[in-house]
């Protein structure tokens, strides 16, 4: 009887502790969300998922969860499934999330009544003409560079050939999951500018906005 009664109150302190931890609150979260310049801070809890995450950052600012690409320190968020719950995704009190991501506005914008769209079903499949000796394609290259303003900020060197870099994915590894621009730039290419440059002017070219 002795053994019993001393496996009594074990037996109810535990219950009673898996009841409490039951009944309480899950672990609330704060996240900031940087888009375009600017800082949203999202307010979750740990148990809500991946996919919750993003429909809150949707309210806020508007970027369908589909267009989202978050972007964590030394986390592929994009490799998660969207029911990982936030709890177990080592984020820090008041951790910065970078995002990529476009409205739907700006995807399709003015796309109906662009004069520029081509219909698919004007020209034969079988055209053997290459596309940049076809009419249509010389007098659009021709209206938007009638169009263009360039703004020259630097002149040209006499005698030196002009050399165009892509911040993308050569000067810049847009892949890696790191925030600050200096662990994203690529080994060496303070050195590789300034060797270039006593050859060529340089320009750098980017297709993202």
């Amino acid at each position: 009887m002795a053994a019993s009664s001393s496996a009594g109150p074990s037996a109810v302190d535990a219950a009673s502790l898996a009841a409490v931890a039951e009944a309480a609150p899950p672990e609330e979260m704060t996240l900031v969300v940087k888009w375009r310049g600017q800082e949203q801070t999202v307010r979750m809890v740990g148990d809500d998922t991946l996919g919750e995450l993003k429909l809150r950052i949707c309210e806020v600012t508007g970027v369908l969860p589909k267009r989202q690409t978050l972007l964590y320190p030394k986390l592929i968020l994009k490799d998660m499934d969207d029911s990982t719950l936030l709890s177990s995704i080592p984020f820090k009190p008041n951790g910065k999330i970078s995002m990529i991501g476009t409205i739907e506005e700006e995807i399709f914008v003015g796309q109906e009544d662009d004069p520029e769209l081509l219909d698919d079903f004007d020209f034969e499949q079988n055209e053997a003409t290459p596309i940049k000796d076809k009419d249509v394609y010389k007098q659009k290259l021709k209206r938007r560079a009638s169009r263009y303003k360039i703004k020259l900020l630097n002149p040209c060197r006499k005698g030196k050939k002009l050399l165009v870099l892509d911040i993308d994915y050569t000067l810049f590894d847009h892949k890696s999951t790191a925030e600050n621009p200096m662990e994203l730039m690529r080994p060496y290419l303070h050195q590789f500018l300034t060797a270039a440059y006593a050859k060529y002017d340089i320009m750098i070219w980017s297709a993202t906005r």
